[in-house]
């Protein structure tokens, strides 16, 4: 058990992953509750007109933007695996991140890091080079989003890429702590979200589906808890992540 987190924890949710006339996820109602924004780049969903205005308004909550680039699958949603050569990996990250950045530049905001999408990022988790291959299309200078103790935070570190930590509100865990990738989005209950965050939070350690503990190695990275769009019950799920994760910032750090 590794004990509380170093830093004050903050809040992140997948937005944009509409397309065309087609809504996921209640935006709106959730900028006003969330730091960090992973705004889909158009290859698992979104389309131009929906990352920009979701770009707006991200800014007008004040909330920082990061690029959320995944497979080229949007029957699948990003979340089946698909195999692709590094080359290609670096390529379809260019051209994600890039067509956000464009947006950003438009509106003279900064990129503030890039996470993976769904099956990418579970292959980031456990293949090293496919981790490589997906952070060398990154901007130099922007921080990426991870699992901690994963080939993430190997290839981040070689690559002298700042690392954020992840928790996880909505997925669940396996017994080597590695994420249960679904397809589709099951209901959580409130309280046992509360209880899950504030367990990661406070000893770095989460429940595993076989009724283990897991522990997450967050060591002294900076963490951002990630919660769901496409959960049923999403606008609640976040609500009860913010309320634990107000409540250990202001037991661990009331200054900040």
């Amino acid at each position: 058990m590794e004990g509380p987190i170093k830093h004050k924890a903050l809040i992140n949710v997948d937005m944009g992953e509409g397309y065309g006339n087609w809504s996921i996820g209640p935006d709106a109602d959730l900028l006003p509750l969330v730091d960090h924004a992973n705004i889909a780049c158009g290859f698992h969903a979104s389309d131009p007109l929906i990352m920009m205005e979701t770009v707006q308004n991200c800014i007008k909550h004040g909330v920082k933007i990061g690029a959320h680039p995944g497979f080229p699958d949007l029957q699948g949603f990003g979340r089946r695996e698909m195999k692709l050569t590094p080359d290609e990996l670096t390529a379809m990250i260019v051209y994600q991140v890039g067509a956000l950045k464009g947006f950003l530049d438009r509106e003279g905001a900064p990129l503030h890091h890039v996470k993976p999408h769904g099956m990418l990022y579970g292959m980031c988790c456990k293949d090293y080079e496919t981790a490589k291959a997906v952070f060398l299309g990154i901007p130099k200078g922007v921080p990426i989003f991870g699992l901690a103790g994963t080939c993430m935070e190997l290839a981040a570190r070689d690559l002298g890429i700042e690392f954020i930590a992840e928790f996880y509100a909505d997925v669940k865990y396996n017994a080597d702590s590695s994420l249960v990738i679904e397809r589709k989005k099951r209901p959580w209950n409130t309280d046992e979200v509360y209880a899950r965050v504030t367990q990661q939070l406070q000893t770095s350690t989460a429940p595993a589906v076989d009724g283990s503990t897991c522990t997450i190695p967050v060591k002294n990275h900076p963490v951002s808890i990630c919660c769901h769009s496409d959960v049923p019950g999403c606008v609640e799920v976040v609500k009860a992540t913010r309320a634990a994760v107000d409540a250990f910032n202001k037991s661990y750090f009331p200054g900040a």
